[in-house]
Order: structure tokens, then C-alpha cells, then sequence
């Protein structure tokens, strides 16, 4: 079984910080942690070759040269996309889609 090793772009990185400090903000510190966890849970399982390619393609991004496709947890829009030339998996935004998009920027 082949897996596929998953990279986090900085700008991911920074907008799964953002969508933590909003239900910090919001919710509750703790609520805040467990909602990341099953984020990260959730892009985990692109790491197998069977269930990588289960995203929906993402319509934000059809624009862009390369196809990025799209995960749902809860209400949180994770969007990425693979390496046409190795078994890699690049994260490339986490967006709260209960936000105003402008926010997505």
C-alpha cells in the first residue's frame, strides 16, 4: 500500500491557527482543540493511496493552473491538492466556512 506523505503550505499552517483562535474566541479553548484534532484526523486519512482522492473538487480554485480538490469537517473547508510527479498530499488553506469569505484572504 502506497502512502502519500502530507505537507502543510505556511498558509495553512497560519489559517488552521486563525480557525483556532475563532472558536477560542467563540467557544471555548477546549471545544478550540478538539475541532483542530479532528481536522488534522481528517487530512490523516489522505495519506492512503485508497482515500486520497476522496475530496470533491474545490470550484474556488478552478481558476488556478493545478486541480485542487476539497475536504468538509464540520464546517471546516480544508482545500489541497496532489504532486503530479510524487506520492505528496500539499494542505494548501483551512477555511471556516461560517466566516464572511473576505476573510478568506
Amino acid at each position: 500500500m502506497e502512502t502519500y506523505e502530507i505537507k502543510w503550505t505556511s498558509r495553512a499552517k497560519k489559517d488552521l491557527r486563525k480557525v483556532y483562535k475563532f472558536y477560542t474566541e467563540t467557544i471555548h479553548e477546549e471545544k478550540a482543540f478538539e475541532i483542530i484534532t479532528n481536522v488534522l484526523k481528517r487530512v490523516d486519512l489522505l495519506s492512503d493511496s485508497k482515500l486520497v482522492k476522496i475530496g470533491a473538487i474545490d470550484e474556488e480554485f478552478k481558476h488556478l493552473k493545478r486541480k485542487y480538490k476539497k475536504l468538509i469537517e464540520k464546517d471546516i473547508k480544508i482545500t489541497y491538492r496532489l504532486s503530479e510527479s510524487k506520492p505528496v498530499v500539499y494542505i494548501n488553506r483551512v477555511f471556516d466556512t461560517r466566516q464572511h469569505p473576505s476573510k478568506n484572504k
